[in-house]
């Protein structure tokens, strides 16, 4: 039993692993239950049995992203927390690398969001609510706690622009000018946070 539960779990995680990789290149809309089976080197009954429809399946990739992406949001919040009083510029600027090195990382989960930003899979219209919409307030209210200067709509509008040009770089053919892009997310970073000595 517990052998046919491992293969079973294998298969599962085998199919997830193709749909997230088949879901960042060509989205939801682009990819179908053929084309991920085939991925995975099973048959679409087989794929319907262990994950559910196609829909089923966006969901389970698009909730995996999201858990890994909060882990390190909080990760990183909580290291923000812990250096923002003494050394602000600093700890936006480490946030920022966090977040960057994040998404080098698992560029499935800039691409997954990225999709969805070209209006992929409208029909899941619940999923911003759900999981981007928090972890947004939570590092909007980060930013106005430890920032005093800052008003929130100033700081929602400063994380949506990292949030969209880090996502557009690790997207891009450039991404071996990481250590480029990183100076310049750090500057961007700072200068939305009114924290590189310039006027707003």
């Amino acid at each position: 039993m517990s052998q046919h539960r491992t293969a079973a779990e294998a298969s599962r995680e085998r199919i997830l692993a193709v749909a997230t990789d088949l879901f960042a290149e060509h989205g939801y809309d682009g990819t179908t239950t053929r084309t991920i089976a085939g991925a995975a080197g099973l048959n679409i009954a087989t794929v319907a049995y262990h994950v559910g429809t196609k829909a089923d399946l966006y969901r389970e990739v698009m909730r995996r992203a999201h858990e890994a992406e909060r882990a390190a949001v909080d990760a990183a919040l909580a290291e923000f927390a812990r250096t923002a009083p003494d050394e602000p510029a600093r700890a936006a600027a480490e946030f920022a690398d966090r977040y960057l090195d994040f998404c080098l990382e698992q560029p499935h989960v800039p691409a997954l969001w990225m999709r969805r930003w070209m209006a992929d899979a409208a029909e899941f219209a619940d999923l911003e609510e759900r999981y981007a919409r928090p972890l947004l307030d939570a590092v909007r209210r980060e930013l106005v706690s430890a920032l005093p200067q800052l008003t929130d709509d100033r700081a929602e509008l400063a994380v949506w622009t990292v949030l969209w040009t880090t996502h557009g770089f690790c997207r891009s053919m450039i991404r071996a000018q990481a250590p480029r892009f990183r100076t310049h997310l750090r500057a961007l970073v700072q200068r939305e946070l009114g924290l590189d000595g310039g006027a707003w």
